[in-house]
């Protein structure tokens, strides 16, 4: 019981760290980004690939991981720089799909659906499976702590205001002097960065990334965590995740009250209990948890 609390620890961990990214490009500026899985597959992948092919240690390999989804990330926000709302939604979706299929299907690069397995860890030999788990949620939730610190301050900073700016109104912005164009490239390359981040981190974990591991299903759950811990702030992003990995997890120990129901009706109704509370927490809460709180100017004030 205690290793798999420690496994879901991670996965809370990393759950959030691709939240802080999401809130970055999503939550201050305003650019709404269904393609976070692709860049958390191009993460784990890249470190994958550079580990198991090349021998590179994993610390240089989730560097490495880290600067691809960023230059990729300016990359996509070149492409879709003139696209708003739903465009560029459904442009970062699709997004997504072609690297879930380019990981299929390129079989000489990413073994297709076979994946990539062996990829080195700690040293799991002197570990126990256990210790394992405690020793990378750990691991883990320093990373998140120290991204969430690092996001924050240039949240605070005249960089964050300005992504505020643009996300409120990018007219207003452009005609005070701002180059929107590079402060969002800027923003979606960060934010990339981080979700590489948090792709590299699962790669060493699992030791194995295959496709059907990078599903939308895993950006439909961010963005509900975010929007849950509440938009535009580092805590709600990191509350969020917490809350929806709970609830995903948590209903897995209802199956054995419900013994009288078949597997499939268990899981329907676990889905139906995970939609309920999050749809109770967003009426109670409709900002989310820990909403963003703009602190007004002293001649407003007065």
């Amino acid at each position: 019981m205690a290793g798999y609390l420690a496994s879901m620890a991670v996965f809370a961990g990393l759950t959030a760290l691709m939240a802080l990214g999401l809130n970055l490009i999503w939550g201050l500026a305003g650019m709404v980004n269904l393609g976070l899985v692709g860049f958390y597959a191009i993460g784990a992948y890249t470190t994958a690939l550079l580990c198991v092919n090349f021998g590179w240690s994993p610390i240089a390999g989730i560097f490495a991981a880290v600067c691809l989804s960023a230059a990729i990330g300016c990359v996509v926000a070149l492409v879709t720089a003139r696209l708003k709302g739903d465009y560029l939604a459904i442009v970062t979706l699709g997004f997504a799909e072609i690297v879930r299929l380019i990981a299929a299907n390129e079989v000489w690069l990413t073994g297709g659906t076979t994946g990539i397995s062996n990829i080195p860890s700690l040293p799991r030999s002197m570990l126990s499976p256990m210790q394992v788990n405690f020793v990378y949620a750990g691991l883990v939730w320093i990373v998140v702590a120290f991204v969430a610190l690092l996001l924050g301050r240039v949240s605070a900073a005249p960089f964050g205001r300005v992504l505020r700016a643009i996300r409120e109104d990018e007219m207003v912005a452009s005609v005070a002097g701002k180059r929107v164009l590079r402060f969002k490239i800027q923003a979606f390359a960060v934010g990339a960065a981080v979700l590489g981040l948090a792709g590299g981190l699962y790669a060493h974990y699992v030791g194995y990334v295959a496709p059907d591991a990078f599903t939308p299903l895993i950006t439909i759950a961010v963005v509900l965590a975010l929007t849950a811990g509440g938009t535009g702030t580092m805590r709600g992003a990191i509350i969020g995740a917490v809350l929806v990995v709970t609830l995903t997890e948590g209903t897995r120990f209802l199956a054995p009250l419900l013994s009288g129901l078949s597997p499939v009706r268990i899981a329907a109704l676990r889905e139906g209990l995970i939609g309920l509370c999050l749809i109770l927490a967003l009426s109670l809460r409709p900002t989310g948890l820990w909403p963003e709180t703009l602190s007004k100017h002293p001649s407003e004030a007065s």
